[in-house]
């Protein structure tokens, strides 16, 4: 059976605060989620669309350079899908591939943006991102108990 509940992060491991995505999937699944499938990879492919299957909501967890620190929370919107290459989506475009492919809308998709600023190869997570890390971590422990995100009508910053 299904999960009805997808969390998804991505990054490199290798390149400083671009692992806060696989980072904030290792330390959900070392607190225990029940119901929750957590699932972590390098960077979004169009293969990532059949994860989408069967959810009642998924949640697409990402490092960033532009977003408000410590993190941004935003409802998605799947977008059309052209010349689609085999390597490094956006979820809109994870979530058109599914529209084409199962003629239906996906499930509804967050994006939770955390903050980083150390991008360079062989750094490891700077403090103030691992920071910013636990404090998105403690934002979606609220997002999986309430059964639905805070800001799913708006984009939202985190204070």
């Amino acid at each position: 059976m299904t999960p009805a509940v997808l969390v998804f992060g991505w990054g490199n491991l290798s390149r400083g605060d671009d692992a806060l995505g696989p980072l904030f999937v290792q330390a959900l699944s070392a607190a225990g989620t029940d119901g929750v499938e957590l699932l972590e990879d390098y960077q979004l492919q169009i293969e990532h669309a059949l994860d989408l299957r069967g959810r009642e909501r998924v949640l697409f967890v990402d490092a960033s350079l532009s977003c408000a620190a410590p993190f941004e929370v935003t409802p998605l919107r799947a977008v059309a899908v052209g010349g689609v290459t085999t390597h490094a989506l956006s979820p809109e475009a994870v979530m058109g591939v599914y529209r084409k492919l199962y003629a239906v809308e996906p499930p509804p998709c967050t994006l939770l943006a955390i903050r980083g600023d150390r991008f360079g190869l062989g750094e490891p997570p700077g403090a103030t991102a691992l920071s910013h890390l636990v404090k998105a971590l403690d934002w979606a422990c609220v997002w999986l108990d309430a059964g639905r995100a805070d800001g799913d009508d708006a984009t939202r910053v985190a204070s």
